[in-house]
């Protein structure tokens, strides 16, 4: 059995769920994408795998038309063969210290993702933990900026329920700690 946790942030919802985001019939998902959307490894792979032949192909003429993606960015995709009807793809930044503005894209790579869906009319949204796997940043680091942005989403109403995805029960147990840190006194 996976590990949930319900977070109410009214009028909205913030569940942290261990899982595989590929599965999941939100309005979207976000993918953890790199600057030419090219698929890779980790969550992007999976994504790319899960949501069929299609998926390239709108990637290559997203990126034909801006060049790339750069780390903060978000854009949109069809979910192809995915429950989800809608791909969001926004790029991360990589660790390297914290000096070269890794805080400020990582919270550009929420809020910008954040942006597409309500653009795009959508409710609900599900999320990886962008830039803490193969990118490096510290999940103590990077869990307050991306649930505070998916907070401030939630309480404005901008959305109705996020739902971010965490690859294994040590992952998952990080990232509920930050969030009871930063949520107490919510009602869960």
């Amino acid at each position: 059995m996976s590990d949930s946790v319900v977070y109410s942030i009214p009028p909205g919802v913030l569940k942290l769920l261990e899982g595989d985001i590929t599965r999941d019939d939100a309005d979207a998902i976000v993918n953890a994408a790199n600057s030419a959307l090219a698929g890779g490894g980790g969550v992007d792979g999976a994504i790319h795998r899960a949501a069929g032949p299609k998926l390239p192909g709108a990637c290559r003429e997203i990126i034909a038309a801006i060049g790339r993606l750069p780390a903060g960015g978000a854009v949109v995709t069809p979910g192809f063969d995915l429950p989800a009807r809608h791909i969001i793809h926004t790029v991360g930044p990589i660790w390297r210290g914290g000096s070269e503005g890794e805080p400020e894209k990582l919270r550009s790579a929420y809020a910008q993702s954040i942006a597409r869906a309500v653009e795009n009319g959508l409710a609900t949204i599900s999320f990886p933990a962008v830039s803490t796997g193969v990118y490096g940043y510290p999940v103590e680091l990077a869990a307050p900026i991306a649930l505070g942005v998916m907070a401030e989403a939630l309480a404005g109403g901008q959305l109705r329920e996020i739902r971010l995805y965490l690859h294994g029960k040590h992952a998952f147990g990080l990232w509920r700690s930050a969030a009871d840190d930063l949520f107490t006194g919510i009602v869960r």
